[in-house]
């Protein structure tokens, strides 16, 4: 996946949230890491197994009204944006978070 999409889903979250750039860029960065996860590698069933399993607790423990919707909205603007399946693999989100040893 291309920074585009890192940078794509934390602007989301900047803009859903009261964090500044450097909080939702951070909060990502950390939640991704709690999955084994890097933001140099990571492919769009990667980041929706985030947004889907781990991020609503994250946002939930930074006083994030409505955690799961701004999940869902930031998953939805990355679709939008344009990444290619090719490009971020095809695995569901629930087979990559089976993985990562969630399920």
């Amino acid at each position: 996946m291309s920074t585009e999409a890192f940078d794509c889903a934390a602007g989301k979250l900047e803009a859903l949230t009261d964090f500044d750039r450097l909080e939702a860029r951070g909060t990502l960065r950390i939640t991704l890491k709690e999955a084994g996860l890097s933001d140099k590698n990571l492919t769009l069933p990667e980041l929706e197994a985030v947004f889907d399993k781990l991020m609503p607790e994250q946002l939930e423990k930074r006083a994030v009204d409505d955690a799961q919707a701004v999940c869902t909205a930031v998953v939805k603007e990355i679709r939008l944006a344009g990444i290619s399946a090719k490009a971020t693999g095809t695995a569901s989100s629930d087979e990559v978070f089976g993985r990562l040893g969630g399920n």
